[in-house]
């Protein structure tokens, strides 16, 4: 107990009292925070001074950094313990030296040691533990990057793109893609009634689903949240932030990430920049002495995808829950406490999908119909599949796993590049609920028609590729999910590839048919009719699902512009021919979507604020609002014999 108040007396700064020490413990505590990090979250002194302080306390020398003169041997299978590595040993001439990051407790005893041990203070060194973090990276480089190509292969190799996807499996699954398409399309030049129906089953399952969508009652607008009381039951939440070539958005994300309404000492946000990336890596640096923010430089390797990098980074993350963000997204300030309410409140679920806004939709008719596009999938169609249990494809940001499950499913797969719903349906295989949140993240959406062009492409291949890997194996598949949600499956992804090829070419075929005479209106046929019912019923389902979407997202001036649902359709339909040529050609490339900085004012709202510490007061140094007691639980340090 004295012991612990001197080394917070030291930590301070001198001039320090008792009272003020033991107070600020106290906070640190009830937070179930380490008070070492909890200083250097809360006070204006950096990571690197507070544990210099420690070890001129403890009598130990301190070093800002880990001497890189070895390599490190690690066992890909056990890289999760990286993040919780706390010491090194290390040969420096003649004698082999500890180099060690410990905690507030770790401290104390390390203290007690050396006194009754002298020599071990020649024997260890103290350094942040930022540096013993990226020491480890460094040394554990190439583990890791091996960890990031070939974990999914280890857990799952039937649900791995880099194995399933093999030059024959490509070229089938295209030429059985492009067949289908071309025999739906011709259908109905051969007259034969009988068909319809199997032809309805394919043309009209992803109306029919959007449909019933629409029917479903919109998800409850009340959004739980963990109030600010409740800061010290918060658990450690990870933000992953993957960049390349993203030096432009480094100082909007700054600024958004760091207005979480969250506990500072709770959050672990993690940049992954790609090393091919050094401007963004020069931008990142000077943000870095806020403790809440990290670095993980990528080792240039292929495949150069997003989920490689987060696969990268994904062991040394030390959050009870985990996030991903793109450069561009502002989540809104209280995003994270809303989905810590909602996975407590519902313990079945293991990864909720937030709300996707796109914030630029008057920027003209293109944006205008991607906002409209995200608001009925996000608002409309993902509520309604997460209410019927059945495969839902989770957007590429702000979804927020439980990290226990993100790990045991082996992370992402690095070769596939729509990983957000090859993700969902292995969660689905895996039996694993998931859920949606009225949380907003808001997005910028392309304005110009070849970065549009390109990103759809990703999206299209990415689908075909989780649609051709899952379905390799039907048995498995069915196993797994059973007849309701196999069926689901086909119909969601499935109608993903084949709905535009399908409209898009009815918009086309249609009109020249009855231009030429080959199929008319004499004699009111079943397939003119079946036809122009697809067509019309298929459209205005597309469009009234923007229209509820965009008015659950409070976006009614971009209704106007769904009108013109059908030529977007034609776009999608040539992004999905210029897929599948890339799916049989490149099918691990990733098109990166450049971003520029929002126009559009952040969110932020309703954040806690941070006052600077007083070291004068006789008060603990703590955020505004939260309080040092907490339903009359005692301090740990009163619980704990440790010091």
């Amino acid at each position: 107990m004295l012991q612990a108040v001197a080394l917070m007396r030291a930590l301070l700064g001198s001039g320090t009292s008792d009272a003020l020490a033991r107070a600020t413990l106290d906070a640190a505590l009830l937070a179930e925070t380490d008070p070492l990090h909890w200083c250097a979250t809360h006070l204006d002194v950096s990571e690197a001074e507070i544990m210099a302080r420690a070890a001129a306390w403890a009598g130990l020398t301190y070093f800002d950094v880990v001497p890189r003169q070895s390599q490190l041997v690690l066992d890909p299978g056990r890289l999760e313990m990286l993040g919780e590595t706390r010491l090194y040993r290390l040969q420096m001439l003649d004698r082999q030296v500890a180099f060690a990051a410990p905690d507030f407790f770790g401290v104390l005893r390390l203290a007690n040691a050396v006194l009754q041990r002298p020599q071990l203070a020649r024997n260890t060194c103290l350094v942040p533990k930022s540096a013993l973090r990226d020491f480890l990276v460094q040394h554990a480089a190439a583990a890791l990057t091996d960890g990031a190509r070939q974990n999914m292969a280890r857990h799952w190799p039937h649900a791995a793109a880099q194995l399933e996807l093999t030059g024959p499996a490509r070229y089938g699954f295209a030429s059985a893609l492009a067949l289908l398409t071309i025999l739906l399309l011709l259908a109905p030049l051969t007259g034969e009634a009988t068909l319809i129906p199997l032809w309805l089953i394919f043309v009209m399952a992803p109306t029919l689903l959007r449909l019933a969508a629409l029917l479903q009652v919109a998800p409850n607008e009340t959004v739980p949240i963990a109030p600010p009381d409740e800061d010290g039951d918060l658990p450690v939440y990870s933000v992953l932030v993957p960049l390349r070539d993203e030096a432009n958005m480094v100082d909007q994300l700054v600024r958004t990430l760091g207005s979480f309404d969250y506990p500072r000492e709770k959050l672990d946000i993690v940049f992954v920049v790609e090393s091919r990336s050094p401007a963004t890596i020069d931008a990142l640096r000077p943000h870095l002495c806020d403790p809440r923010f990290s670095l993980r430089v990528v080792p240039d390797s292929p495949p150069r995808t997003k989920p490689k990098a987060l696969d990268f980074a994904l062991p040394l993350c030390r959050g009870e829950f985990i996030v991903v963000y793109d450069a561009e997204d502002r989540p809104e300030p209280s995003q994270l406490r809303h989905i810590v309410a909602q996975f407590r409140a519902q313990p079945d679920i293991h990864c909720i999908q937030a709300l996707l806004v796109i914030d630029n939709g008057l920027a003209g008719p293109l944006p205008a119909i991607f906002a409209g596009e995200y608001a009925g999938l996000f608002s409309v169609l993902l509520p309604a599949l997460a209410r019927w249990r059945m495969v839902m494809p989770l957007g590429g940001t702000s979804n927020h796993f439980r990290l226990e499950t993100l790990r045991a499913l082996g992370g992402w797969d690095a070769f596939n590049v729509t990983e957000d719903a090859d993700l969902g349906v292995r969660l689905a295989r895996r039996k694993l609920r998931c859920a949606t949140s009225r949380s907003r993240t808001y997005e910028v959406a392309p304005v110009v028609l070849p970065l549009w062009l390109g990103q759809r492409t990703r999206w299209m291949k990415g689908w075909m590729q989780t649609y051709a890997v899952h379905n390799r194996r039907t048995a498995h598949l069915l196993a797994d999910l059973g007849w309701p949600g196999f069926f689901g499956l086909q119909i969601v992804l499935l109608g993903m590839l084949l709905a535009p090829l399908l409209h898009g070419g009815f918009l086309v075929l249609l009109p020249i048919l009855h231009l030429t005479g080959q199929m008319s209106w004499s004699g009111f046929g079943p397939w003119p009719l079946a036809c122009w019912t697809v067509l019309v019923l298929g459209s205005l389902a597309a469009i009234a699902t923007n229209i509820l979407g965009l008015i659950r997202a409070g976006q009614p001036r971009l209704i106007g512009w769904q009108a013109l649902m059908p030529v977007y359709w034609l776009l999608i339909a040539l992004a999905t021919v210029l897929a599948l040529l890339e799916f049989v050609r490149r099918p691990f490339h990733w098109f990166k979507s450049p971003h520029q900085v929002s126009g559009v004012a952040p969110v932020m709202s309703g954040v806690l604020a941070m006052p600077p510490a007083d070291m004068g007061s006789e008060r603990p140094l703590q955020p505004a609002g939260n309080k040092v007691q907490r339903r009359g639980r005692k301090p740990i340090w009163e619980r704990s014999t440790a010091g």
